[in-house]
């Protein structure tokens, strides 16, 4: 996938909140040890500006950054294996340059996308390789979460839990349990105020 087809392939920027926090959710459950997560919603990440961020991070140096604010998302990406990429942020509108400016996002990046509220496409640069960072959320189903949680976390997940949560049902402990037995709803209680689960 290049950067053209991914910026063709990433839903609105609604659906693409919604995605990332049902991610963010499925892996809270998985997962309860922030540290060991692979994606995370933090809906009062800067709230004196009223932005939310939506990441992901592998551990092993890859990782991304989603930033929904007033004026739009902007979106940056790290493959760590991959050059970084000379002017990549000359086309991001003014709007964003506090995002970019970002010192929890200075240690590199490279791939941009952006989108301004009531923009009706989105806009990016960078480089091909690092397009498979966003893969699951252009994709976007229970099924390719599904998918990939049973490869990371090496455990059978169920697929009819994680489309309850994909279709942002409110957690009930039975449901919960089914992706993981030790935890309840009560004591996923920060996690879900986080990522502003519905309730």
């Amino acid at each position: 996938m290049s950067v053209l087809d991914l910026a063709r392939s990433l839903p609105g920027i609604e659906e693409l909140r919604r995605r990332s926090r049902a991610l963010a959710m499925c892996e809270a459950i998985i997962s309860p040890d922030w540290e060991s997560r692979y994606y995370s919603y933090d809906s009062r990440w800067s709230p004196g500006r009223g932005e939310q961020m939506a990441s992901m991070r592998n551990g092993s140096g890859d990782e991304y950054a989603i930033v929904f604010s007033p004026a739009g998302v902007y979106v940056r990406g790290l493959d760590h294996e991959a050059r970084q990429v000379p002017g990549l942020f000359d086309d991001v509108p003014e709007v964003f340059a506090g995002q970019v400016a970002e010192p929890a996002f200075s240690h590199g990046s490279n791939i941009c996308l952006w989108r301004l509220t009531g923009d009706e496409r989105w806009h990016g640069r960078g480089l091909d390789e690092a397009a498979w960072l966003f893969e699951l959320l252009v994709e976007g189903t229970a099924e390719a979460y599904q998918e990939f949680a049973e490869d990371y976390y090496e455990e059978d997940v169920d697929l009819a839990a994680v489309a309850e949560i994909f279709a942002m049902r409110p957690l009930t402990d039975a449901l919960v349990r089914r992706l993981n037995p030790a935890v309840t709803v009560g004591y996923l209680a920060d996690d879900i105020e986080e990522i502003d689960y519905p309730r």
